[in-house]
């Protein structure tokens, strides 16, 4: 979510002063309304690494998102078709009964392994039927790898004290502006159906901006939403190989 301009609070974006003499990549490259997909960042995460390479020196990825850490890891498969607006907005109106019905029967492949809940894969398992007429099980290709080797570093840190340190985090992000943030990207037009807007911390305030909790709900439900995450987070990072896990 650090690739969206604006969004610096909510995001921990690293400010600039502590930018200085370390170049940071991919951070304020795309506006809150224009796509950001997990291709999207192999590609200009590839490209980024290239340019650090090229100067002699190591490239160092940063960040918790599992799922964009195994792709660079493990390998890609790069979509097949690209996103249809139209297609998707007219999926989107269905039920989630419908829409896994009708993936069971044209992708039952896909079905299998894409959870009934997750209605976003669900969709462009559908979509990509819809556009090619064959199922995207069939169509996904070998795995692009980015990486290469690397060694991966894991911090650990007692399930209380990162709680506490959520919970900090949290009340910090409020003390410095995260609801006037949120607030100013309304303004812009940055509507709260966005991906973008769906992160952790903007949904949230949206919430409390349309009068569904008080401030001091916001604030717990961030916190409780906050700590969820982090224990996602460490079901990913299990998965990986040969983590170094260092104590904080």
């Amino acid at each position: 979510m650090q690739v969206y301009r604006g969004m610096d609070i909510g995001t921990a974006k690293p400010t600039l002063e502590e930018r200085q003499g370390i170049p940071h990549h991919l951070i304020d490259i795309r506006n809150p309304d224009e796509e950001w997909t997990v291709s999207d960042f192999i590609e200009e995460a590839q490209s980024a690494k290239i340019k650090v390479q090229n100067k002699g020196r190591i490239p160092i990825i940063v960040g918790g998102t599992g799922l964009y850490l195994w792709s660079l890891i493990e390998g890609f498969s790069f979509p097949i078709v690209k996103a249809d607006t139209e297609v998707r907005e007219k999926l989107e109106k269905l039920p989630l009964s419908t829409l896994n019905e009708r993936l069971s029967t044209v992708d039952p492949e896909a079905a299998k392994k894409i959870h009934p809940n997750d209605k976003k894969r669900i969709i462009r398992a559908l979509e990509v039927y819809e556009l090619t007429g064959k199922p995207i099980s069939k169509l996904q290709g070998s795995r692009f790898k980015v990486l290469g080797s690397s060694k991966i570093i894991g911090l650990n840190l007692p399930r209380e004290k990162l709680y506490e340190r959520i919970d900090a985090r949290v009340d910090s992000m409020f003390k410095k502006g995260l609801v006037d943030e949120v607030k100013e990207l309304l303004s812009k037009g940055y509507s709260n159906g966005l991906n973008s807007m769906q992160a952790l911390g903007y949904k949230e305030v949206i919430d409390y901006l349309e009068n569904k909790y008080s401030y001091d709900e916001m604030v717990a439900l961030l916190k409780q939403k906050t700590r969820n995450f982090a224990r996602r987070q460490m079901t990913w990072f299990r998965r990986f190989d040969k983590v170094e896990w260092i104590a904080v």
